[in-house]
Order: structure tokens, then C-alpha cells, then sequence
């Protein structure tokens, strides 16, 4: 018989055990075993055949220990490793200092049009990773507009590492705004009665509160940069890395066992970052007090001026990087006839696969979006909201943290692996649409279950003890009040698992079929077989679609959020 549904601060006195319905039995432990099993067939067992590939003794897998011996020793691979952390590293140098400027002159100045800048910084958020690196292709390439402002071509290291930082750069930034968002009025007018200027106030107070975000940032951009393939693909030339090897491994060279030891190796980074940053974050104290007063900035002539200016910098090089990924798919045939016209558009003859590609796109954006919005905001609802069975609670949010630690080509590959075995029944998944939705699903799990946890833990414990002890069922009350009250984290999970599927790359690339090719594949197979004009469209029809996506989303959910969040109105009027 399954256990009682326990109320939080031990409310479970209000309400009668006998009461609870059946109803909400099947709900909490049919829910939460249908969570666990989808975690466990979605995240553990990938990861697992990975390892069991890659160390499995049999020549025709992973060769063993003997074989990854020979592989790690090889000096092809220390060049690839040397390649990948020399990338990794100067991105990041790169990349955080920026960001975190970026994020000080919108949180902590006075410049205007902070919404429009924070805008633009965040469109590379919109398109593959492949678009930055398709525009450097016209700007700096062998033919490209500014091609005279280089001594050499774009293709190698400064390529690769100026694709990935634009691409990276809106990761890292979202980052940064959030912990510099933090900020206790109350230090700061302390620190002046001492006498304490702008420099000694930033070091005292504003670097020890955001070190642990830098540092997060940091961990973030160099995970994401080992590895990416979709940047080294198009600029990458004869720089090679890890993270293309894979993939060559896997697609072109049907080494599996080669693609798993890499893999293994591709996942020690992120492992290692995401450990030290949940170490951190223990040691770290809270940013804000209960009587925290809002940081306002005081005007500065000066100091506004100065951050202004690296905000437009950054501004002007982000519109330039995607201006010209959209101007390049309007241009009739580069450089020769520059007249615009649709003609990529229409992608007739090409190997990436065409309109399909896109329609197979927006059709798994749009069920990504929907089931796992619902299927993730359930799940947290139910760990948080209901404390029986806390074992089976506690490996679930396990299970749930370990996709965050994944990087993506990783998680593909253990698909691979684990879906693609004649001996497994869910074989017959592989190659299709569902497959690939719940692959996406659960690769960007963690931030999505953690938007709609700290929605979830603003609500009180009396809600569910109110429901309860009114007899009504938990899965009613659910739908009724909990649902409307988190709507607009609700709101945001949807938008951010669409435009996460629209340009995800990494895990999907080993995955589709003729049938289900995505259009993020389809920018690399045409890049890759020298249609850059039809991969430029592509790229821009994906950020057109997810922006517009974005934007009527935000639009329609308006009116919902005027009915459901009312009372919110109301209360502030009080």
C-alpha cells in the first residue's frame, strides 16, 4: 500500500490520513515512479553505456583499459587535449571579464536604454553556435568583407575562439546579472560613512559577493567551449579538437569505442566544475538578508560614461557578427553578385535537408516545450509539496542535477549507445521524433526543474494543508491554485525549452534520421558540403524563430497573467 501523503512543517495533523483519495495516491507515487523511471531511462542508463562502451574489453567496443591506454599515450591525442584546453581557456579569459562589465554597467549604473542592450547581449541565445562562426566566415574569411583587417584568415585558433566567445557570452551573462542583482543598500551607505570610496567599496563588498558567480560563469563557458563541435566545424580549419574528434569518430568514422573514450574524457571537465561550484556554494553565506534594503546606484558622469561605452562595443560586435549572418543568406552568390534575394531560402537541391528540416525543428521545439514543461513542473511539485517517500525523493533530485553536469555531445553519445543495442526493445525509439524530444528534455532538465523549485518554495506549506483538510484532491488543487499562482515560471520554462530545442546541436546531431533531421543539423550538413549561404539562412530562420517564438509567447501569456496574478494586484493595493 503506498504511504500517506505527509504535509510540510508538519502540518499532516490538519488533514486526515483516511481522507487522502485515491486519486492523489496514484497521483504523488504514480508520478513520481513515472519520474524516476524517465530519469533513469532518459539520464542514468546513456551515461552508464557510455562508460560500458568505452571500458568494455571487446575490440569490437571500447577495447578496454589496453585500448584507452594506447589512446590517452598517443600524441594525437595530447595535441587534440592540448588544442581544446588552449581554446577553452582563452575563451573563457576572454569571455568572463567582458560579461561581468557588461553585467556591473546594467545592474550597478545608470546608463539608459538598459533593456535594448540587454536585448541584443542575448541574442546569440536565439541561434546554433554555428551562426557566430558563419558570419566570421564572411567577415574575415578568404573573401570576406573584412578580410584586409587580418594578416592571416579566420580559420584556426582565433577563429574557433572568436565563435565560441560570442556564443558563450550571453551564458555567462545571465549568470553575472543574477548574482550582481544582489546587492544590500544598507553596506554600501556603511562603507561610505568610512570614508570607503568606489574601488574599496567593489572590493570589499561587491567581489567577495559575486566571486562564486565569476567563478560559475567561468566553469560554465569552459564546459560548453571544450565541447562544442559546431564552431571547430565551420572555422576550425586544421585546428583540431575533442570535441570535433568525437563526432568524427561517431558520424564519420563509425568508431564508437574511439567517440566513448572521449566522451569519458569531455565529461571530466564539467564533473569537476559543477563539483567545485556546489562546494562553493556551501561555503558561501546567503547575499541578502531579510532586511536587505534595495541597492540604488548613484549618479556618476564619469563612471557611466565608461561602461557605456564597453556596453556599445560589445553591442556593436554581437549586431555585427548576427547583421551579418542575416545580410550573407540574402546575398544572391558571394562576393561576386551582391544583389538580395530569397534564393537560399528556397533550399531546393541541398544536402542539409530543406524545409523538413525546419518543420521537424519547430515540431520537436513545440513538443519539448509541452511535455516537458508539464512533466518537469509536475515532478518538482511533487518533491517539493509532498515529503513521503523522502528516499525516493532525494534520488530523484539526483537524478534531476546530473543532466546539468552532462555536456551535451556527451549525453548524445550515451544515446547512442544505450538506444541504438539490437538487443534492447526501446531500439525501435531510435531515429524517431519521440526520441530525440525526450534526448532534449532531458538535456536542459536542471534548469528548468530548478526555475520552477524556487517558484514552488515561495508558496506556503498551507496551501496543500488548506486542500486537504478541505477534502479536496491534491492533484485538483494542483491544476487549480498552484499551476495559476507559478505561472510565469511556468511561463519561462516553456519559452526557454522551446529556444533550447530550436538550436540545440550537440545531442541531437547523432540521433535523427532522413526522416526527423533537425534544422540545426541540417546548417552543419550544408555548410559541410559548401552551401554557407543556404547554413546562413538556416541559422537565421532558426533565430527568427525562436525571437518571434519569444515574443508572442511573451505577448499571449500577458492576458494570462493579468486573470491569473490578479490577486497579486490586489494585495499590493491593500
Amino acid at each position: 500500500m503506498a504511504a500517506p501523503i505527509s504535509l510540510p512543517l508538519g502540518q499532516a495533523k490538519a488533514a486526515p490520513r483516511a481522507g487522502v483519495a485515491l486519486g492523489d495516491r496514484l497521483f504523488v507515487t504514480g508520478g513520481k515512479s513515472l519520474l524516476l523511471a524517465l530519469l533513469l531511462l532518459a539520464v542514468l542508463m546513456p551515461l552508464l553505456a557510455i562508460f560500458w562502451r568505452g571500458l568494455s574489453a571487446d575490440a569490437g567496443q571500447g577495447g578496454g583499459l589496453l585500448a584507452a591506454r594506447e589512446l590517452f599515450a598517443s600524441a594525437n591525442f595530447r595535441w587534440l587535449l592540448g588544442n581544446s584546453l588552449s581554446v577553452a581557456f582563452s575563451v573563457a579569459a576572454i569571455v568572463v571579464p567582458l560579461a561581468y562589465l557588461f553585467a556591473y554597467a546594467l545592474q550597478r549604473t545608470l546608463i539608459p536604454a538598459k533593456g535594448l542592450w540587454r536585448g541584443i547581449s542575448l541574442l546569440p541565445l536565439l541561434a546554433p553556435s554555428m551562426l557566430p562562426a558563419i558570419a566570421l566566415v564572411y567577415l574575415f574569411g578568404n573573401q570576406g568583407l573584412l578580410r584586409g583587417l587580418l594578416s592571416d584568415n579566420i580559420y584556426g585558433f582565433w577563429g574557433i575562439v572568436l565563435g565560441e566567445a560570442i556564443y558563450t557570452f550571453p551564458h555567462a551573462l545571465m549568470i553575472l546579472l543574477s548574482a550582481l542583482s544582489l546587492a544590500d543598500a544598507r553596506l554600501f551607505d556603511a562603507a561610505s560613512s568610512m570614508g570607503a570610496g568606489p574601488y574599496r567599496a567593489f572590493v570589499s563588498i561587491t567581489w567577495p559577493a559575486t566571486r562564486q558567480a565569476v567563478f560559475a560563469a567561468f566553469c560554465l563557458v569552459f564546459t560548453l567551449t571544450i565541447t562544442d563541435f559546431g564552431v571547430p566545424v565551420v572555422v576550425g580549419g586544421d585546428y583540431q579538437v575533442l570535441a570535433l574528434e568525437a563526432y568524427k569518430a561517431v558520424v564519420g568514422q563509425q568508431q564508437f569505442g574511439r567517440g566513448a573514450l572521449i566522451g569519458m574524457v569531455l565529461l571530466l571537465p564539467a564533473l569537476f566544475s559543477f563539483s567545485v561550484d556546489a562546494w562553493l556554494r556551501r561555503r558561501q553565506g546567503d547575499a541578502m538578508s531579510g532586511r536587505a534594503q534595495v541597492f540604488a546606484p548613484q549618479p556618476s558622469r564619469g563612471r557611466d560614461a565608461c561602461f557605456l561605452a564597453i556596453v556599445l562595443l560589445v553591442c556593436a560586435a554581437l549586431l555585427l557578427v548576427i547583421g551579418m549572418a542575416v545580410y550573407s543568406s540574402l546575398v544572391t552568390f558571394w562576393p561576386y553578385n551582391l544583389s538580395l534575394s530569397l534564393r537560399h531560402y528556397l533550399f531546393e537541391d541541398t544536402a542539409g535537408g530543406g524545409w523538413l528540416a525546419y518543420r521537424n525543428s519547430v515540431t520537436m521545439a513545440i513538443g519539448t516545450a509541452l511535455v516537458g514543461s508539464m512533466v518537469i513542473f509536475t515532478g518538482a511539485y511533487l518533491m517539493e509539496k509532498t515529503q513521503s517517500q523522502r528516499l525516493l525523493n532525494q534520488v530523484l533530485r539526483l537524478l534531476s542535477f546530473i543532466p546539468m553536469a552532462v555536456p551535451g555531445l556527451v549525453l548524445g553519445l550515451g544515446y547512442v549507445f544505450f538506444f541504438n543495442l539490437n538487443g534492447n526493445p526501446l531500439h525501435v525509439f531510435y531515429g524517431g521524433m519521440g526520441l530525440l524530444v525526450i534526448c532534449t528534455i532531458a538535456h536542459y532538465l536542471t534548469t528548468a526543474q530548478m526555475t520552477a523549485t524556487t517558484a514552488l518554495r515561495q508558496l506556503d506549506g498551507e496551501f496543500e494543508a488548506a486542500a486537504l483538510s478541505l477534502k479536496m484532491p491534491l492533484y485538483r488543487h494542483f491544476l487549480r491554485v498552484t499551476v495559476p499562482i507559478c505561472l510565469p515560471a511556468l511561463l519561462d520554462i516553456i519559452r526557454y525549452l522551446f529556444v533550447s530545442a530550436m538550436t540545440t546541436v550537440s545531442a541531437a546531431i547523432f540521433l535523427y534520421s532522413p526522416d526527423t533531421i533537425l534544422a540545426a543539423v541540417a546548417v552543419l550538413n550544408m555548410d559541410d558540403a559548401g552551401n554557407v549561404g543556404g547554413a546562413a539562412a538556416m541559422s537565421t530562420l532558426i533565430l527568427l524563430t525562436s525571437a518571434g517564438a519569444s515574443l508572442l509567447l511573451a505577448a499571449a501569456s500577458r492576458g494570462l497573467l493579468r486573470r491569473s496574478q490578479a490577486w497579486r494586484q490586489r494585495a499590493a493595493t491593500v
